[in-house]
């Protein structure tokens, strides 16, 4: 029995969104940018999968860039952001449990001469407004920050930064790495009253490959890929059609289907983390909030063996960001968490496709593990 618990690197495909990059493979399979009724048919795919999204996000469909991914997404934003505002500072405000590709395009940053304030989440692993607020200068051109953490599933209140941080300075950029909340935790464009947003299609059951970054009206972003002009002159490379379409069909089902999937994901996962500790005295859960994200750690266990353990099972789990390759958790450093609970932690991920029957043979697992592995 297979029992996949790492939804929070990525998810399986669903059947509607393979469908539809199916059918652009192999019958609209012509070039967006082409002229002739071949093309045609593929940009009309484009503009129907790129209405899909918008709507899931809550934007016009103009505001949507579809990109390769959601780093690319992030690089984008903050690159091309910054430039676009330097006219006004060179302050930017992060945070230190950022994902890697906000991490390094921050450092790209400074190498470039921006300063970055980087804050640190307190035990909940989320930044608050007031650090915002007090990190805030005259030359802050920029904030970014993850909307759901995806180590912990913090949430950070969007919101009430982007309403701060316009208020004291109505030229300043707000962008979010919305990757792990889009469709996972209730919220449109309009709602966080942020400028850039950057969302992935495979975390939401579409093929790896695919994201796109919302762009809000009167911002102008200067590309990051040159070339020809597709994306309305934005971002260069013949459209990605099949994946385009999968993005689209996954976007609208995950949408349309929101609020039940969310509840079940959440019951599933409070259930859940409450047996873990029930059965089993010293487990932590860290963190929390968002309904698909479950962190916990067993103190004295080591991640890696305990991630072995449940294989052998035919359960599958991870120790931090998929992006890490298994170095440690910079996101539970930054937290300030003990050594050995760090050390211990594993990160379980669901979608709306898991089942109670395999969160009581994983609880079954952890027990097992607890009982006849040995600790320091």
């Amino acid at each position: 029995m297979e029992i996949y618990l790492d939804n929070a690197a990525t998810t399986r495909v669903c059947p509607e969104a393979a469908e539809a990059a199916m059918n652009a493979m192999v019958n609209d399979y012509g070039n967006p940018s082409s002229t002739h009724a071949k093309g045609r048919a593929a940009m009309k795919l484009v503009h129907n999968a790129r209405k899909q999204v918008a709507a899931a996000l809550g934007c016009e469909s103009w505001e949507l860039a579809f990109t390769s991914c959601g780093s690319e997404s992030d690089n984008w934003a903050l690159w091309s952001g910054a430039q676009y505002v330097s006219r006004k500072g060179g302050h930017v405000i992060s945070s230190t449990v950022e994902h890697d590709a906000i991490r390094h395009a921050l450092d790209e940053l400074e190498r470039r001469g921006y300063e970055v304030t980087r804050l640190t989440p307190g035990e909940s692993g989320a930044v608050t407004p007031e650090q915002v607020r007090d990190a805030l200068r005259e030359d802050t051109i920029m904030v970014s920050l993850m909307l759901v953490n995806n180590e912990t599933g913090a949430v950070t209140d969007i919101a009430a930064i982007s309403r701060l941080l316009k208020k004291a300075n109505p030229s300043a950029l707000m962008h979010t790495d919305a990757v792990q909340g889009f469709l996972k935790v209730p919220f449109t464009a309009k709602s966080l009253g942020a400028d850039l947003i950057s969302i992935s299609g495979h975390k939401i059951h579409a093929p790896k490959g695919i994201g796109a970054l919302y762009i809000r009206k009167g911002v102008r972003l200067k590309p990051l890929i040159v070339g020809g002009a597709q994306e309305d002159g934005r971002r260069a490379g013949t459209e990605n059609v099949p994946y385009i379409c999968a993005f689209g069909e996954a976007a609208r089902i995950g949408h349309e289907h929101a609020a039940l999937y969310q509840e079940q994901m959440r019951t599933l996962r409070e259930e859940t983390a409450a047996r873990l500790e029930r059965e089993n005295p010293g487990l932590i859960t860290i963190g929390g909030g968002a309904p698909h994200i479950l962190s916990i750690s067993l103190p004295g266990y080591r991640s890696e063996v305990l991630m072995n353990f449940l294989e052998a099972r035919g359960i599958y789990v991870s120790r931090s960001s998929a992006c890490k390759r298994g170095a440690r958790s910079h996101v539970l450093e930054a937290m300030g968490l003990d050594s050995r609970v760090i050390d211990g932690a594993i990160r379980i991920g669901l979608s709306r496709y898991t089942t109670a029957e395999e969160l009581d043979e994983f609880c079954r697992a952890i027990y097992d593990a607890r009982t006849t592995l040995s600790h320091s």
